[in-house]
């Protein structure tokens, strides 16, 4: 497994594979071919069928910052090999092609081509839970240690400016009004259930705080405002209002907090490593069931859980998710995706305190959700992949559609 850092990168909304990658593929792409006079980008699959609401064509076009020098063509109908999410650069010089690249964005910001451009230096040598766990029992150590043994002190360096930086994506996102961008014009809701947590009591008040930090996060991610892959931006709400949720409710430290963050850095390389984390591969099992996985095992890491405790809570986390689909309405990331991260906020803390009443004896591993995670990806139609061609995304089309001419 590479770093954790893989994990949380900090970067721009709405998507990490829509918008984060593409630009990322642009820059590089550009990087290589200096001086070329026209850039020729065709996006397949998932990056065609919902680019448009996701905002990848204006991420290419900002990093080329040429509008006149560049042609995007779209492709729906038809997929590379590799990934739902695939891409071919062009350099064009006159009437003939100077360069290609054939490159895939593969979730949570990643790349993959063909030619091992992107592969790095292996920083874990486990690449599974059940090796992990087995080491902390074996040590008498936690999930934390494991990590900062593998990586250094100094990641808790990197750790405390994403912690910052989800800060201050829901401070920004509770104060922000209005709608967001697109033509759903859905209102943010984040500020009024701030204001009507604050003023509740007991059960009220924290499930309100919950949800009021998911939607700020997740409104500021659909609003294309900075944010951190959490492991994705689609799902990057949920582990910041559980952590927002202890350091307002519970008072913990900041030095606990990035504990609890590097448990679930250390969770969701697991599911990356051994699966998937891309919504156009799995569906959004993949990128809201391992944030569910990544927050509980971190509130229970925070809240002083042993590790088979730990793995218990993020294995429910992920177990309970199973099967959940990826249908963005008008393929912007705001129905269903904003209020699923409320939701699963509060099912993640759920976890962790379920499991915390628990031994941390339990039948099914979190290895074994993984697998199963990847095998309900494969069997799921692609309609529900990302590609906004079924489930909530196909039918709020009709009803609109059918209201509009109804109107007329």
């Amino acid at each position: 497994m590479h770093s954790i850092k893989e994990i949380f990168k900090i970067g721009y909304g709405p998507s990490s594979s829509h918008t984060m990658g593409p630009g990322r593929a642009a820059r590089l792409f550009m990087d290589n071919h200096p001086g070329t006079k026209k850039i020729r980008v065709t996006l397949y699959g998932s990056l065609a069928l919902t680019g448009k609401g996701h905002g990848t064509d204006e991420a290419i076009r900002k990093v080329i910052r040429d509008d006149a020098a560049t042609e995007i063509i779209w492709k729906p109908g038809e997929s590379l090999p590799r990934h739902p999410n695939g891409m071919l650069f062009e350099a064009i010089d006159g009437e003939r092609v100077a360069g290609n690249w054939e490159v895939y964005s593969v979730g949570g910001g990643d790349l993959w081509d063909e030619r091992g451009t992107f592969e790095e230096k292996e920083t874990y040598p486990d690449v599974g839970m059940s090796g992990i766990l087995e080491w902390c029992k074996k040590q008498g150590r936690s999930f934390p240690e494991y990590v900062e043994m593998h990586e250094g002190p100094d990641l808790y360096d990197y750790l405390a400016r994403v912690w910052s930086v989800m800060q201050d994506a829901i401070r920004a996102g509770l104060e922000n009004e209005g709608a967001l961008p697109g033509p759903l014009r859905l209102a943010r809701k984040a500020a009024s259930y701030h204001a009507r947590a604050r003023q509740a009591a007991g059960a009220s008040r924290h499930m309100g705080t919950v949800f009021a930090a998911a939607l700020a996060v997740a409104e500021e991610n659909a609003g294309g405002g900075l944010v951190v892959t959490a492991p994705t931006c689609g799902a990057a709400g949920v582990l910041p209002a559980v952590l927002y949720f202890l350091h307002q409710e519970q008072e913990l430290s900041d030095r606990r907090l990035l504990k609890g963050l590097a448990t679930a850095g250390l969770i969701g390389n697991i599911v990356k490593t051994r699966g998937s984390i891309s919504g156009a591969e799995v569906g959004c099992q993949g990128e809201l069931g391992t944030a569910c996985a990544m927050a509980a095992g971190a509130a229970a890491q925070i809240l002083g859980g042993s590790p088979m405790q730990v793995e218990y809570a993020a294995e429910m986390g992920f177990e309970h998710n199973l099967g959940l689909t990826c249908d963005p309405v008008g393929g912007y990331v705001q129905i269903p995706c904003i209020e699923r991260n409320a939701f699963i906020s509060q099912k993640a803390r759920e976890c962790a305190v379920y499991a915390l009443f628990s031994d941390g004896q339990h039948k099914v591993s979190f290895d074994d959700v993984v697998e199963t995670m990847m095998q309900t990806g494969y069997d799921m139609q692609a309609k529900y992949r990302e590609t906004g061609l079924g489930g909530l995304a196909s039918t709020c089309h009709l009803l609109t559609r059918k209201r509009w001419t109804k109107s007329k």
